[in-house]
């Protein structure tokens, strides 16, 4: 996998109990205020929080949780200010990373996320220096898939007529990559069809892969990907590495 964070922690910790899950929960509930506080606590009319709230139930969290992320978003509840922050990267081997912050403590994230790239010979650097070999694109994933298509060609050229721009298998997945705009059509027409992805995001894609062959450095990016995974104030993480 390429080091995205979200949809690989949903997928290994929705059935857990324990401190890892609680970093999941605190994540996604910020995104859930992050989106209510920019488009208003609707998800009928805000597409962004209705993603972040079917993140939320792909993972087990809890309703009064969701609600309560979204009245805080809303205004009704109170509670310290959460910032979005994107930081930029260079990680073991020279791989470029854009990790995305969602946290009510600036100092506290920039100084965890100091020390964990630290301890894998990473560094923080300045903006658009790594930015620039991403681009955000909208990204539906489609869980065992084999068992939901009966005619993958027939689906994919679909998929291509509905404005998909790239679709990859990782593993029993099924990935499509659409345009910003596309993202929220193609979901609902495929949902309208019986087929609901189980996961819808805006991610930042990189232009251009870099596999990982040397199985020294495999590990040590492994490893800082599970501590990004574990850190509750990182929400998001991209690089240009496949592992």
């Amino acid at each position: 996998m390429s080091g995205h964070s979200k949809w690989a922690q949903i997928k290994r910790q929705k059935g857990t109990a324990d401190q890892k899950r609680g970093n999941l929960f605190t994540k996604l509930a910020n995104a859930i205020t992050i989106a209510t506080r920019e488009k208003g606590s609707n998800p009928e009319t805000n597409f962004k929080l209705r993603l972040s709230v079917d993140q939320a139930k792909a993972a087990n969290m809890p309703r009064e949780n969701i609600e309560r992320a979204i009245k805080r978003g809303s205004g009704e509840l109170s509670g310290n200010q959460i910032e979005k922050i994107v930081y930029e990267a260079i990680g073991p081997g020279g791989v470029g990373l854009v990790i995305e912050s969602l946290t009510d403590n600036k100092n506290r994230a920039v100084s965890s996320l100091r020390h964990i790239l630290g301890k894998y010979d990473g560094t923080l650097t300045g903006p658009n220096s790594i930015l620039w070999k991403f681009e955000q694109k909208g990204v539906l994933r489609l869980e065992n898939f084999s068992k939901k298509i009966k005619n993958l060609e027939e689906f994919e050229l679909k998929l291509i007529d509905l404005g998909a721009e790239e679709i990859t298998q990782e593993e029993s997945d099924l990935v499509i990559y659409t345009s910003l705009n596309n993202l929220q059509k193609l979901k609902e027409i495929l949902s309208e069809e019986n087929i609901t992805p189980d996961y819808a995001e805006v991610e930042y894609v990189t232009r251009q892969k870099s596999e990982i062959t040397d199985k020294a450095l495999a590990e040590k990016l492994n490893a800082l990907f599970e501590d990004l995974d574990n850190d509750p104030d990182i929400n998001n993480y991209y690089s240009n590495a496949t592992v």
